[in-house]
């Protein structure tokens, strides 16, 4: 009797030792995308941070171009409140979905912005348009890095949460799978061009 009972005992604690085990690498996982997505999120500020200083050289020289430097200052300021919403909670599908949309929407803005500045010599001879222009390039570079370790890190923590045994714990504790940053549109396929 005595044994039957250090054996389930045994077997319980075994059971708690792995239920603790695959939580915590659950955890660990979670933690390491939205980890990821706040490398995202400091990129895609420093985007939006450089956009007006953009908008405000181009201003000077392009009179005519009201409508393409008022569409880029709407679109960035949709995509920081997209940004915001998806950084507050980067596990929300649909957030992401937004951030995707708003994402779409700017680097179109901005491809029409940099097609508009072609037919300003001045403007792209001008030595802050000219450091804006490698500043945002290099920006564009970091984002589709930390895009890629996001979605790498999701990748793994989906992996994870789909695996047996510790699927049973993720369904249990509500692990809810997490969603890629993914390029929906052609046109986002393309990078801003930044260069003259």
């Amino acid at each position: 009797m005595l044994i039957a009972l250090f054996t389930f005992l045994g077997i319980l604690v075994l059971l708690a030792l792995w239920a603790m085990g695959g939580y915590n690498a659950l955890i660990t996982v979670r933690n390491r995308y939205k980890n990821a997505f706040a490398q995202v999120d400091v990129q895609l500020q420093r985007r939006y941070d450089l956009i007006p200083n953009l908008v405000e050289t181009a201003k000077g020289y392009m009179a005519h171009e009201k409508e393409t430097l008022q569409a880029v200052t709407e679109a960035r300021n949709v995509a920081a409140g997209a940004c915001k919403n998806a950084a507050a909670d980067p596990s929300n599908p649909n957030a992401l979905k937004e951030l995707n949309a708003a994402e779409t929407q700017m680097g179109g803005a901005l491809s029409r912005l940099m097609v508009s500045v072609e037919a300003y010599p001045d403007l792209k001879a001008n030595q802050n348009m000219m450091m804006l222009q490698e500043e945002l390039g290099s920006t564009e570079n970091r984002i589709a890095f930390a895009r890629q370790a996001f979605n790498d890190a999701v990748t793994v923590y989906n992996t994870k949460r789909e695996l047996f045994p510790t699927n049973i714990l993720a369904g249990i504790f509500g692990f809810k799978e997490a969603q890629l940053l993914e390029i929906e549109s052609p046109e986002q396929r393309q990078a801003v061009k930044v260069s003259f």
